[in-house]
C-alpha cells in the first residue's frame, strides 16, 4: 500500500507544480503581480521532488544561486520582485542539472513575449468580440492595450512558467 502512495508522489508534485506555474503566469498577465503563496507552494513542490530524488541540498543551493542572481537583476530594475521569487522556486522545481535549460527556455520565452508586445503596440485597437465571453475578453484586451501604450512591464512570470513547463517536458 505505501509503495503505491510513493509511486504517486512524483507525478502529483509535478502536476501540482505545473498548475502553480500556469496560475502564476495567468495571475501576472491579469494583475502584473505574482502571489508569494504561489511561489512558496511551487518551492515546496520542488523541495519534495528534490528530497524524493535524494538531491535536496544540491537543489537548494542551485535554486539559491538562481534566486540571488535574479535578485541582483531586481536591484538593477530588470526584474520584478515576484518574478525573482518565482524563478527561484522554478529553479528548485526542475532538476538541478536542468537549470541551464530552464534559464535558456525562460529567456527565449521572454524574448518571444517582448516581440509579441512590440507587434501588438503597432496594431490598431482591437474590435470587441461577440459571444458568451464578450465582456471578459474586451476587458483584458483594453487593459493590455493600455499597458502597451504606456510601455508597462511585461508579464514575465508567464515566460518563467513557459520556460519551466518546456524544460520539464524536454
Amino acid at each position: 500500500m505505501s509503495q503505491n502512495v510513493f509511486f504517486l508522489i512524483t507525478p502529483g508534485l509535478t502536476a501540482g507544480g505545473m498548475a502553480l506555474l500556469l496560475a502564476a503566469g495567468a495571475e501576472d498577465i491579469a494583475t502584473r503581480l505574482v502571489s508569494n503563496r504561489l511561489s512558496l507552494a511551487l518551492a515546496l513542490c520542488g523541495a519534495g521532488l528534490r528530497w524524493w530524488e535524494g538531491a535536496l541540498w544540491i537543489g537548494l543551493l542551485a535554486a539559491l544561486a538562481v534566486f540571488l542572481t535574479a535578485a541582483f537583476c531586481w536591484r538593477r530594475g530588470w526584474f520584478g520582485g515576484g518574478d525573482v521569487k518565482l524563478l527561484g522556486a522554478a529553479a528548485l522545481f526542475v532538476a538541478p542539472a536542468r537549470i541551464p535549460a530552464l534559464l535558456l527556455a525562460t529567456s527565449l520565452a521572454g524574448g518571444a513575449l517582448a516581440l509579441l508586445y512590440l507587434a501588438l503596440a503597432a496594431l490598431p485597437a482591437p474590435t470587441p468580440p461577440r459571444g458568451p465571453k464578450a465582456k471578459l475578453i474586451p476587458r483584458i484586451l483594453r487593459a493590455e492595450r493600455w499597458r502597451i501604450r504606456r510601455h508597462g512591464p511585461l508579464p514575465y512570470a508567464s515566460a518563467i512558467a513557459a520556460g519551466a513547463v518546456f524544460t520539464l517536458f524536454r
